[in-house]
């Protein structure tokens, strides 16, 4: 059994974290468009938009590689204003046993936390990721904050 870790990353966003989870609710589709440095491509699998159940696929750069991961949506609390994506296929799961990202938000903030189970004990922290997501939340903030 591998070694189980957490990373959290609260961001303070001028936007608003409400807004930020509507758009990553109703509009993730528009990421890949307004941080394509960081992310390439973003497609819903299956299902509608951002539901329970459905299957995004998503393209992204790390240290400069291109690396894929494909995600299923396994609960969204609106009162939270949450999305916990769990990923079923890609990249990283060739380090994790099994990884899941949750969003979640707060009227000034936008906290990320990944919940992951490391193949071996010697497996770096998935910091390279998350540095690759606190710099998709910068872009993010900025599109926000000029409509």
């Amino acid at each position: 059994m591998g070694v189980k870790g957490k990373l959290i990353a609260s961001v303070e966003v001028k936007c608003g974290g409400f807004l930020m989870h509507d758009f990553l609710h109703n509009n993730s589709h528009h990421v890949a468009n307004i941080s394509p440095r960081h992310m390439n491509h973003y497609q819903i699998q299956e299902g509608e938009s951002v539901k329970v159940g459905s299957i995004v696929s998503l393209s992204y750069n790390e240290a400069g590689q291109k690396k894929f991961m494909k995600q299923v949506i396994e609960a969204i609390d609106p009162k939270k204003k949450s999305i916990r994506w769990k990923v079923i296929e890609g990249d990283v799961l060739e380090m994790y046993s099994s990884f899941t990202i949750v969003t979640s938000h707060e009227p000034q903030w936008t906290i990320w936390t990944f919940e992951y189970e490391k193949k071996t004990e010697d497996i770096p922290e998935p910091l390279g990721l998350l540095g690759n997501i606190l710099n998709v939340i910068k872009d993010m903030e900025g599109h926000l904050q000029k409509n």
